[in-house]
């Protein structure tokens, strides 16, 4: 009974776009299951354009293997039980493929449906724990915080000796707050103060009063975007003048419009930007199409769809296993696969790693600083 119910309101919820999965017997078939409202709208709707992006240009071209994409779109409501809902959805509709949730703790509770039935699972999440559950089906189209955090942690190490951490009391931040402390154990780095606080949250002025207190040098910030700008925007009331350090979100294009001047010096270590020169003309792509800019999460959702085209394409046929089986510990060319825009090399667990970036906001745009090498280059 509950099952059903969480079924009629998903159905209910669901915003359907592009080609109906039942008429599209000679396609391969898409689920996009993504946060189009709640705190998760901004990363679920550029995750959402991207995907659709990639569809359009694929299928412009001929399809994979002379087939075409057909996808639907729906939303969670940022609600993992709604998330789980619609991935079972998608599953009794046969799909090849899903793409999302974005939000870590809406993947780690969908994902037991999309594992169940062997459809390969793209996701947008970054807590640590999301590959670490033995699903052969799920794979990042970022980094997980194993890949991103130890070149995070050394840039710090750089910055600070007293560190306060900021982080929202959800997957996503707790296991960022969890393996920033585990790597900065031993390191010239400690850190004085750990702050929790709400998806959602308006008023940053005690979260704030708590790290001045601490005495802390520098400040690492992980929470979703728009409590981001609002704790940005906190800090420069507050008179905060230390550096302040975050991991992709911090510097992304949304902090940047909703923080304005105060979100001016951020700094964060960002998996995928189109400030950077390989992702430029994606940016440009984009923009043209959405009068928007994209951040991390549009180019997350685009190649993430040319990472399961090359994958197809390298196993020959539509056989859902044989392409998750294809992805894992296999390496994609941008060269050989412009779509996934960066060389990009999956391991056994479905991480992935390639070249990522230090960013800066300045004037109110996001610079590169500084590329960095893929973790494990040989």
């Amino acid at each position: 009974m509950q099952k059903r119910s969480v079924l009629k309101i998903a159905s209910a919820c669901a915003l359907v776009l592009g080609v109906n999965l039942a008429q599209a017997q000679d396609a391969i078939k898409i689920a996009n299951i993504l946060e189009l409202s709640g705190p998760g709208t901004t990363s679920g709707t550029m995750f959402k354009n991207g995907v659709e992006m990639a569809i359009k240009e694929i299928n412009d071209k001929g399809g994979i293997l002379g087939k075409k994409i057909a996808y639907t779109t729906e939303d969670t409501q940022t609600n993992p039980g709604v998330a789980k809902g619609l991935t079972q959805k998608a599953v009794d509709n046969d799909v090849f493929a899903i793409f999302g949730p974005v939000y870590s703790g809406s993947i780690m509770v969908s994902m037991s449906e999309s594992r169940r039935a062997g459809v390969p699972n793209f996701t947008g999440g970054e807590a640590a724990s999301i590959t670490e559950q033995g699903n052969p089906f799920v794979f990042r189209t970022s980094f997980g915080q194993n890949i991103a955090f130890p070149k995070l942690a050394r840039y710090i190490n750089a910055k600070s000796k007293k560190l306060a951490v900021i982080f929202v009391n959800n997957d996503f931040g707790k296991g960022g707050q969890a393996t920033i402390k585990k790597l900065l154990q031993g390191s010239p780095t400690q850190i004085v103060a750990e702050i929790s606080t709400d998806q959602g949250q308006v008023d940053f002025s005690a979260a704030v009063i708590q790290a001045k207190q601490s005495g802390a040098d520098a400040l690492f910030s992980y929470t979703n975007e728009e409590e981001s700008a609002r704790l940005l925007r906190e800090l420069r009331k507050q008179g905060w003048n230390k550096p302040v350090i975050g991991e992709t979100v911090l510097t992304s294009a949304k902090v940047a419009e909703l923080a304005g001047e105060a979100a001016n010096g951020a700094v964060a270590h960002v998996g995928l930007t189109v400030e950077a020169p390989q992702l430029q003309d994606f940016g440009k792509r984009y923009r043209a199409i959405y009068n928007s800019m994209s951040d991390h999460n549009g180019v997350k959702g685009y190649s993430g769809v040319y990472v399961l085209k090359a994958a197809i394409e390298k196993v020959g046929k539509l056989d859902r296993k044989a392409v998750a089986a294809a992805i894992h510990n296999s390496c994609f060319s941008a060269k050989q696969h412009p779509g996934v825009l960066l060389d990009v090399c999956f391991d056994a667990k479905g991480d992935l790693d390639r070249e990522s970036f230090m960013t800066e906001i300045r004037g109110g745009k996001t610079v590169v600083a500084e590329t960095l090498p893929p973790l494990n280059k040989k």
